[in-house]
């Protein structure tokens, strides 16, 4: 289901060590669990949504309405198709999931749109419609993605009926199916009395009954002290919500309830104390979004009775959405997260109603104005989200629009770095480690916008195939610290893996907060100062071979509003090879020896010095020829990227190098 048609100031030095996965036993939902028989209302009572057209159109948009109509009339003919086995058996034999995801993602999108104009309409054209869509997807051998069947005892190729494993579209299935039964499931009874129980029996089967016993990572099966990723959420949330609707026993919903509840407390516990994501902005909405979806459920369930909205680690995780923000559709990237994305705007206005941030709900509402036509539900999914956006669609509308400018921020646990200068460069940099999840090896990397737009950039991610995840991820150029703005050293790149990570985190600026060496945890502080640096030593995050002692880098914003990153280096071994990459949409041109300049879409120049004496500078556009680099394509939106390369003509084993980037002007 979619909404359619909407759319003090002090000085601060931290010291950082990086924490080993640190968790804190939060346990925020933990206490009111003892009494969820009382405080979760009954299946038969609780009614979280409009079920009649009328109740509908009076919390509705008329123009809301008749698109989702007008929606729903183009995909009447829609012929659900079953999957064949052969294109279950894409991904293993040739890597590629999209094809097979299209396929099954389609066919759920279709649905939740039928279901959504035959609860506008009501006249009941759509339910023959919608009772194949039910048949269809009850009949698939597996409710996930090809790529996530490694999850079954069997191992990945084709499913295997008699071990349901849960993964995250499977979860996502029994939600779709479960809001169906909610919404038209008495008008589908009519039809035939078998169709609802066919929803339940193929939900409990898949979802209900694995869960009982299910021991999956993102379940915290290795315990209470590991770090869980954004899958835990994801599932949850989605869990959450075919338990509350279609499990009929209610010894079993509330045990069901409970059991989503500890997993996310499990998840939050995981959470730094800034609140940020470590696999970046654009996986926001699968993590610390669903955490939102999830306690929209619970307190809607419980008449408000569950509510932790309050809690701090609640309040910035909800702001780091808003905090990693740069301008327009621009986020900071890191790891897998997409440059580009278009946040769902009601739901960051609702989430920020319910933490009482006024910034981010103007955000959601500035989101809403200025994308009305661009965003839905993050490509069909979170389908509980978009049913508590479309009743907010008239608040948010009418809520003050305003984009943020955070101007400095600290992520003390995640180590990230955001400063903005009177210039108008942005800045953004990170120390941790090379071992996170939809990890790059690009500890010490940093990025560079002006005006709003990329200039010295991170690639991001590609399109996922059969290699993102396996032995070969660090094959993928976009992956390597090689095609991100760190050097390479003696013929060295960074290393995957945990043990690879920035040392002797130091960040300095204005702002307010407190930090705990010890904890490896800080506050994070924002800051109206002149500037603000983030300094670390990158050695670690090579191997033993490059030969480096140390390789101190800072990244700073000066009096001048320039940006400068100096690196101040060791090595324990003669230095052969040095070279030093800059990742570019813009037009690029070397000017002169030691200055570069890069010229935006905007036509706005920005101007990169370095030292001519020491380096050599060449140019080469980065060739789209693998299947993942199509992602890459897309997401830049076919721009040509470039790799300016530095190459150290002078090697002194000992050294500092610097390298200044300033806006405007005509360069010299």
């Amino acid at each position: 289901m979619r909404a359619y048609g909407v759319c003090v100031v002090l000085a601060l030095t931290i010291f950082i060590p990086y924490a080993e996965a640190q968790v804190f036993q939060r346990n925020l939902l933990q206490p009111y669990i003892a009494n969820l028989p009382t405080v979760v209302m009954p299946r038969n009572m609780w009614k979280p949504f409009p079920q009649t057209p009328a109740e509908w159109r009076q919390r509705l948009p008329d123009s809301t309405v008749q698109r989702a109509i007008k929606d729903g009339e183009g995909i009447l003919h829609y012929e659900f198709k079953s999957i064949p086995a052969s294109l279950t058996l894409e991904y293993m034999r040739t890597g590629n999931r999209t094809r097979y995801e299209h396929a099954s993602f389609e066919k759920r999108n279709v649905l939740c749109g039928l279901v959504l104009a035959e609860i506008l309409e009501g006249k009941g054209r759509f339910l023959d419609k919608i009772m194949d869509g039910v048949w269809s997807i009850s009949e698939e051998s597996y409710w996930g993605v090809s790529a996530h069947l490694g999850m079954q005892k069997a191992g990945s190729g084709l499913p295997d009926v008699e071990d349901p494993t849960v993964d995250l579209f499977t979860a996502e299935t029994a939600a779709v199916m479960a809001w169906t039964d909610y919404f038209v499931g008495p008008a589908l009874e009519k039809i035939s009395p078998l169709i609802r129980p066919r929803i339940y029996y193929e939900v409990n089967r898949r979802v209900f009954e694995p869960m009982k016993t299910a021991k999956y990572s993102y379940m915290g099966a290795a315990g209470s002290s590991v770090k869980l990723n954004n899958w835990t959420p994801w599932v949850m949330s989605n869990y959450l919500t075919a338990a509350l609707l279609l499990e009929k026993n209610e010894a079993a919903r509330v045990d069901a309830v409970g059991r989503a509840m500890h997993i996310t407390d499990l998840y939050i516990n995981g959470l730094g104390e800034d609140g940020g994501c470590e696999e970046g902005p654009g996986y926001w909405s699968a993590a610390g979004g669903c955490v939102f979806d999830i306690l929209d459920l619970l307190t809607s369930a419980s008449q408000g009775k569950i509510n932790i909205y309050q809690a701090p680690i609640i309040q910035k995780m909800g702001s780091y959405i808003y905090k990693t923000h740069i301008a327009g559709k621009y986020f900071i990237n890191v790891s897998d997260a997409p440059p580009q994305l278009v946040p769902d705007g009601l739901m960051l206005y609702r989430a920020g109603r319910a933490i009482q941030d006024t910034t981010m709900m103007g955000f959601g509402s500035w989101v809403c104005h200025k994308y009305m036509n661009e965003w839905g539900s993050s490509d069909g999914f979170f389908r509980s989200r978009t049913l508590f956006d479309m009743v907010t669609v008239k608040a948010c509308l009418d809520y003050s629009p305003r984009e943020p400018n955070v101007k400095d921020y600290w992520f003390s646990d995640v180590q990230l770095m955001v400063a903005r200068t009177d210039k108008g460069l942005f800045v953004a940099t990170h120390g941790g480690h090379n071992g996170e999840s939809h990890n790059h090896n690009d500890v010490g990397d940093f990025i560079v916008y002006a005006g709003g737009q990329p200039v010295i950039i991170d690639v991001g991610s590609g399109t996922y195939t059969s290699r993102t995840f396996s032995g070969h991820r660090y094959d993928l150029w976009f992956n390597s610290s090689a095609y991100h703005n760190l050097p390479v050293v003696n013929g060295q790149q960074q290393r995957e893996g945990r043990q690879y990570a920035a040392e002797g985190v130091r960040y300095q600026g204005g702002g307010s907060g407190s930090s705990s060496s010890g904890s490896g945890s800080s506050k994070g502080s924002s800051s109206s100062g002149s500037g603000s640096s983030l300094s670390m030593d990158i050695a670690k995050a090579y191997p033993a071979e490059a030969g480096i002692q140390s390789w101190v880098r800072t990244v700073r914003t000066d009096k001048m509003g320039d940006v400068v990153v100096s690196d101040k280096y060791a090595l324990s071994k003669p230095l052969v090879s040095l070279t030093q990459t800059f990742m570019t949409v813009c037009k690029v041109e070397p000017v002169r020896r030691g200055r570069i300049v890069f010229e935006t879409d905007g036509h706005e120049k920005v101007w990169l010095d370095y030292d001519g004496e020491l380096w050599d500078v060449s140019v080469e556009k980065v060739d789209y020829v693998n299947p993942e680099d199509e992602g890459v394509r897309q997401r830049w939106n076919g721009k040509a990227i470039y790799r300016v390369l530095l190459k150290a003509i002078k090697l002194p084993a000992q050294h500092t190098v610097q390298y200044t980037i300033w806006p405007g002007g005509d360069g010299g």
